[in-house]
């Protein structure tokens, strides 16, 4: 079930994110995940809105949209590949006619993912926090 995100649910959001991002960005050092949580929550998530994905009282993924910016969509690692990512980024595409988002160039399996649902690679650039090159995507409805 998609829900809007609640206060008490932000542990297990970050928990999500971290989990994920140290399965999914394993060419960077595992310690920038560990010291960006806090930041993750500042920066992004209490300027987000947030959306959830849970089954039987489990959160199993977030997206977190900051205007038309997709600041961040991840699932848990053992529960990808069943369609939580593709009905969270439907809810982000739902919420108006554009999207944008970064994905690591490294990261083949989310630029596989974010082209199938009809995201173009624009212009590259270098990620502030890691220094990994990042590709900016888009999405246009029209």
């Amino acid at each position: 079930m998609l829900r809007q995100s609640r206060p008490h649910d932000m542990e297990e959001i970050v928990e999500i994110w971290l989990l994920a991002s140290l399965q999914a960005h394993d060419f960077v050092d595992a310690s920038c995940w560990w010291q960006a949580q806090e930041e993750l929550r500042t920066r992004y998530l209490d300027h987000a809105r947030i959306w959830v994905f849970e089954e039987r009282g489990e959160l199993l993924g977030f997206m977190a949209l900051v205007d038309d910016f997709l600041a961040a969509l991840f699932v848990r690692p053992d529960r990808q590949g069943r369609g939580v990512g593709h009905a969270l980024l439907q809810e982000a595409k739902q919420q108006g006619g554009e999207l944008h988002t970064r994905v690591f160039v490294e990261n083949e399996p989310a630029v596989r993912f974010y082209r199938r649902h009809g995201f173009t690679v624009g212009d590259e650039i270098t990620d502030p926090l890691t220094g990994h090159i990042q590709y900016r995507m888009h999405y246009s409805a029209a």
